[in-house]
């Protein structure tokens, strides 16, 4: 539930500032870090940044079999996720020139086939073309790598300034 009381998530203050779903969704495809928020039992926050590639409408990470995210999700899979596309300080008018989105989604482990073939669009997206890393680094760490899928509940785009940074 929002601070504003209802189950959907409350509108940009700033709503010219607003991107389109596409704009949006394209600046979290072309993102290569994120940083994913998840709270303990005690409510106690945890902000994590992480590489992630999206692939079949959902956004997969891989990680740890262990650790303190994990254990967040195990607890609560409400999770937010962040991604910065671009930024850049503009000093002469004491503002930022920026894109971001900010995801509202539900996070769970993947195990299968849909483990393996995250795995894969990870590799494809963070490996060397060059190199024949394939299904024989999927095989070799298959079993001891978590994959989390957080499917996407709420997507918000936002940017300022953005004549600036399409300039570049």
């Amino acid at each position: 539930m929002y601070a504003n009381g209802s189950g959907k998530m409350p509108s940009l203050r700033r709503a010219e500032r607003a991107l389109s779903q596409e704009q949006a969704l394209q600046i979290l495809e072309d993102g290569e870090l994120g940083v994913l928020a998840t709270a303990d039992a005690k409510g106690i926050p945890l902000a994590t940044p992480l590489n992630y590639v999206c692939w079949n409408g959902a956004i997969y990470f891989h990680c740890a079999p262990v650790g303190h995210k994990l254990e967040n999700l195990r607890v609560n899979a409400h999770v937010s996720f962040c991604v910065v596309g671009a930024a850049r300080i503009l000093p002469e008018a004491l503002s930022t020139a920026y894109q971001s989105v900010i995801v509202k989604g539900r996070a769970c482990l993947v195990e299968g086939e849909e483990k393996r073939q995250a795995l894969a669009a990870l590799l494809r997206r963070f490996g060397n073309p060059g190199a024949s890393l394939g299904e024989e680094c999927l095989g070799d760490t298959i079993d001891r790598t978590a994959v989390v899928r957080i499917s996407i509940d709420d997507l918000c785009g936002k940017g300022a300034h953005l004549e600036v940074l399409s300039k570049e």
